[in-house]
């Protein structure tokens, strides 16, 4: 693949909320953890683990369980300016189930936190590239996003579905996942529904976020600037 290849692929790639019911070919989701298998992690620990899940039962349970978390999220997001909520609890929250649920295939992304040993000890001491637990975060997204990226090379829809305190214990019982490990994330997989509205990708322009040297105070952004992106960016992902 060539980088305007690979460009391509990175700008035309965009989060599925709705999935038709064909069944994903096993060869496609080995490939796609194949790629997950490549990511970068510190010190190499690779502390990333995948449980495969199709079962409509299973499914069900885990959209079940996701309900916790949403429930959740609108007691605090209802704190918020309205114009400021998150689109999806915009008006309240949810009551129907969300697209994620009619995909065929969940991807459940565990993480092992143990291998994260390997990396230097101050790391796990010292506040570095966030905090103690950095490493182990970013390797944990880093396989992520490659599930994503391969995901769509494969002409695959897929969703980023982040996993918090309230839902991992009930999943973690559900799927018999090991006290040590962790589940940050879950990855829908299936093929889009041709036709339905899709939210637009939108990103900074490059010049914005570019700087040379040194930051160039020019493009600094104030409070008011955030604001106003903010009020933006809810206008522009407002699901038709």
């Amino acid at each position: 693949m060539g980088s305007d290849e690979f460009l391509k692929l990175a700008t035309s790639r965009k989060s599925t909320h709705r999935f038709l019911s064909d069944p994903v070919p096993d060869e496609a989701i080995e490939k796609m953890i194949e790629a997950a298998r490549w990511a970068q992690s510190g010190a190499n620990a690779q502390p990333w683990e995948f449980i495969v899940v199709k079962d409509k039962e299973t499914k069900a349970k885990i959209v079940d369980i996701y309900r916790l978390y949403t429930e959740a999220a609108w007691d605090i997001e209802k704190t918020r300016l309205k114009e400021l909520r998150h689109t999806a609890f915009a008006d309240g929250a949810p009551t129907s189930p969300q697209g994620f649920h009619e995909a065929p295939v969940f991807i459940v992304v565990c993480g092992d936190p143990r291998p994260v040993q390997a990396s230097i000890l101050i790391t796990h001491f010292i506040h570095m590239e966030g905090g103690p637990m950095a490493h182990f975060m970013k390797s944990m997204a880093n396989a992520t996003q490659m599930l994503h990226l391969a995901a769509a090379a494969l002409g695959l829809g897929s969703q980023w579905l982040s996993i918090n305190r309230i839902s991992e214990p009930h999943l973690k019982t559900l799927l018999d996942v090991p006290d040590e490990l962790t589940i940050p994330t879950i990855v829908p997989v299936g093929y889009p529904v041709p036709g339905q509205p899709r939210r637009g990708a939108s990103r900074r322009e490059l010049a914005e976020i570019t700087h040379f040297e040194k930051y160039d105070r020019s493009k600094y952004r104030s409070g008011d600037d955030i604001y106003r992106f903010l009020l933006a960016l809810r206008k522009r992902t407002t699901p038709v």
